[in-house]
């Protein structure tokens, strides 16, 4: 809390008198990530259809991703590891929030006929699992380059495992926009 105080420039004792300890600071910490995190990823909720709402999404994560990397890093870290016993429940309710947006954009996304019909909740979880695991692997200092460079190799790798979900026409589709949008300029 010490640490705390000095880097926010207030002492120890003032921090004490709103908060009861560490804990609830993290707590506040957290919703705050949560809350911003929530906002990146509903502009999408903006767009027309199905397939631009998803892309829109995922922009949205990757901009909260370079944008505020320590509150993704805590967000997906376990309560215990960042020294919360037990999450509050206000702040279980974002994260479910957040996993329901997934799975409804793509059951929209299945329901226009883009992606093959299934368990939304597996795919979306299969989608969050590619994602998650590319920024962990950038952010671990193991794609060493840039945040455009990363998202050029984000967005080709995606493709490759939508492939894998999507539609036949979908999947050639998103293949041409791939190829069209990586061509070297003239």
């Amino acid at each position: 809390m010490r640490k705390l105080a000095k880097g926010v420039g207030v002492t120890a004792p003032a921090i004490y008198r709103h908060y009861a300890g560490r804990e609830e600071v993290l707590a506040d910490v957290l919703r705050e990530a949560q809350k911003t995190f929530t906002e990146y990823l509903y502009r999408a909720l903006g767009a027309p259809t199905p397939l631009e709402r998803f892309f829109g999404a995922g922009e949205g994560y990757l901009d909260f991703v370079f944008e505020h990397t320590r509150w993704y890093g805590m967000l997906f870290t376990a309560p215990e590891n960042l020294g919360i016993e037990v999450l509050p429940a206000d702040i279980e309710r974002m994260g479910c929030s957040i996993h329901q947006f997934w799975i409804d954009r793509v059951r929209e996304c299945m329901d226009a006929g883009i992606l093959k019909k299934g368990d939304p909740d597996e795919t979306s979880m299969t989608m969050w699992a590619h994602a998650h695991g590319m920024v962990q692997l950038y952010h671990q200092g193991h794609f060493r380059m840039g945040p455009d460079d990363f998202r050029k190799l984000f967005e080709l790798s995606g493709a490759r495992m939508m492939a894998g979900v999507a539609t036949e026409e979908f999947a050639r589709d998103l293949a041409e926009r791939c190829s069209e949008a990586h061509q070297p300029a003239p």
